[in-house]
């Protein structure tokens, strides 16, 4: 690879980065204009001191005459504390504006990216992006960001007064002070690879200890609780050295260029010494009041100051190409674009249709293709059964037919305004109250619907006998309710939804006799009320309550005939 070629993530993510920065630009113009203002503060703060005790010791000026330009340094140090809080606050609300921004962009493109994108990517790994790399987004955008023109515009101001006082001084200036940044690009180009070795590092971590976590009953059973203990601990410490390794490259840093700048602070020092002591005779050196040579010597600690702030918060610049560079590669994960909604009429204008396939053909990677072609057409208010072996394509067809996967190739239509609902084999159920979980998918409803919802999923016994109704907490992944509760609260969400087409994949899987029949009285009731189902399923009964029973192989799609027989619907 070519170092252009090299160089072109690094490249993508600075300028990503611009980007977000100038979403923000009102907030930094009005931090850099307040830097700006501080520093003019501080030049008039320090030739007023500097005026003060030459005034006193040069001039022997009585102290009660001198009360303006003590009123005046008064006054410069005031207006130095409000623009550096001025600058403060508005770096942090900028901050926090990208931060809230970019996470907002973060959610909606994995809500965009759907289930099935989704399994690709672990669940620790997302939430580290979501949480850690988008705030390491601020301290580029509070700080880095404003300071680094700072660094320029301050300087420039402090080099003008220094050459209208001493050309020769102000030269030493000049000459030290591209020092600073140069080590500071030096050793912050191994900062960022150590802070994106690092995201890496805690991805990882994370993603190792849930792995553990969820796995634990497994892992008892098994008697490998002290091996995961062992690997858990080796992955931390394996962080724990990198971390270490960066701290160290930011010590390094700052050490090297707290060396510069006090060695150039000591070279101006000496000159302004010696200068005033008449040992140097060279240029303006002879020149050199108290005056002049205390507001130099003044001036070094503050020349330095913008640049020393500047290396400071490079880290937090490093940081943020380090994050910028996984959310970037996120960001660019290109989410399905789902079924297109159009007006749809049937072929022999009986009823009209509900959602319609042409053509439709999927294939995944490694696999070839796994679905079609393939047309179908599902009329409003049918309840459809897809069945066939394991493999054969049913959930792929539910995933295209939801907006999950994309087709290869065909056209998916759906009726116009068309919404839908799902239900997986594994609902998804978050920790916290029944009514909670009821009022992801209505979150206005009010108690009296929800338990309307409960009691057509079959539910209505179980709220009766909990003590706490529906503020009955739930553990995570609905722990506390079984198998069966668990599927039929994920129904009564369906109800909730009033979606006119509902797509199910494998409703009654892993239940046992009971729960199955319920949910399937359950299902009955959502055809009742004239919603479109189309379900994957095995189930004999299932099969039994739809109007078309579909049947899958190699991804194609036969007709198969329903069974009716007591001994086929036992």
């Amino acid at each position: 690879m070519s170092r252009s070629q090299a160089q072109t993530p690094a490249r993508a993510s600075r300028q990503w980065l611009a980007a977000q920065s100038r979403e923000v630009r009102g907030y930094l113009s009005l931090a850099i204009a307040a830097g700006v203002v501080g520093g003019l503060a501080t030049l008039a703060q320090l030739g007023l001191m500097a005026w003060l005790i030459s005034a006193v010791v040069v001039h022997e000026s009585a102290l009660v005459t001198l009360w303006p330009y003590a009123a005046a340094l008064a006054g410069a140090v005031i207006v130095r504390s409000l623009a550096q809080w001025l600058q403060e606050t508005c770096g942090l609300e900028a901050g926090l504006r990208v931060k809230a921004r970019v996470r907002a962009q973060v959610l909606d493109h994995l809500a965009a990216l759907g289930p099935v994108s989704l399994a690709e990517r672990h669940s620790a790994g997302s939430t580290a992006q979501l949480v850690d790399q988008v705030e390491a987004l601020e301290g580029y955008i509070a700080r880095y960001v404003p300071q680094a023109t700072l660094a320029v515009v301050v300087p420039l101001i402090f080099l003008g007064v220094a050459f209208s006082l001493d050309w020769l001084a102000a030269l030493f200036f000049l000459i030290a002070a591209p020092l600073i940044p140069l080590f500071m690009a030096l050793i912050g180009m191994g900062a960022q690879r150590l802070n994106e070795q690092q995201f890496q590092a805690m991805t990882r971590l994370a993603g190792h200890f849930l792995d553990r976590v969820r796995g634990l009953t497994t892992l008892q059973l098994f008697g490998r609780t002290r091996q995961a203990t062992e690997e858990v601990t080796a992955v931390a410490d394996d962080y724990r050295r990198r971390n270490m390794k960066t701290l160290r490259v930011a010590f390094l840093s700052s050490a090297v260029l707290e060396f510069f700048a006090s060695v150039s602070i000591a070279v101006i020092a000496i000159y302004i010494g010696f200068g005033l002591l008449g040992y140097i005779q060279f240029g303006p050196a002879d020149q050199l009041t108290l005056f002049s040579g205390l507001f130099l010597l003044f001036m070094a600690p503050d020349f330095f100051q913008p640049l020393r702030l500047l290396a400071q918060h490079y880290h937090d610049r490093a940081s943020a190409l380090g994050a910028a560079e996984g959310l970037r590669a996120l960001l660019a994960q290109t989410p399905p674009q789902g079924p297109r909604m159009a007006p749809l009429d049937s072929d022999d204008d009986t009823a009209p249709l509900r959602a319609r396939l042409a053509g439709v053909s999927v294939a995944h990677a490694g696999r070839g293709r796994v679905l079609g072609p393939l047309d179908l057409d599902i009329a409003d208010g049918e309840v459809v059964a897809l069945v066939g072996p394991s493999g054969a394509g049913k959930s792929t067809l539910l995933q295209v037919l939801a907006g999950f996967v994309d087709a290869e190739s065909g056209e998916v239509l759906l009726h116009a305004e068309s919404r839908l609902a799902w239900l997986d084999q594994r609902p998804f159920l978050m920790q916290g109250t029944l009514a909670e979980n009821l009022r992801l998918v209505a979150p206005e409803a009010s108690d009296e619907r929800l338990r309307e919802a409960l009691t057509a999923a079959q539910l209505g016994d179980l709220l009766n006998a909990l003590p706490e109704g529906l503020e009955t907490f739930l553990g995570e992944r609905g722990l506390g309710l079984s198998g069966g509760q668990a599927s039929r609260l994920a129904l009564a969400r369906v109800f909730l939804s009033d979606a006119p087409l509902v797509l199910l994949d494998e409703p009654t899987a892993s239940l046992d006799p009971d729960s199955e029949r319920r949910v399937i009285e359950g299902l009955k009731q959502l055809a009742a009320q004239g919603r479109t189902l189309v379900i994957a399923t095995h189930h004999p009964a299932v099969m039994a309550m739809a109007d078309r029973v579909l049947r899958l192989e190699a991804g194609q799609l036969h007709s198969h005939d329903v069974p009716t027989s007591p001994e086929a619907l036992s």
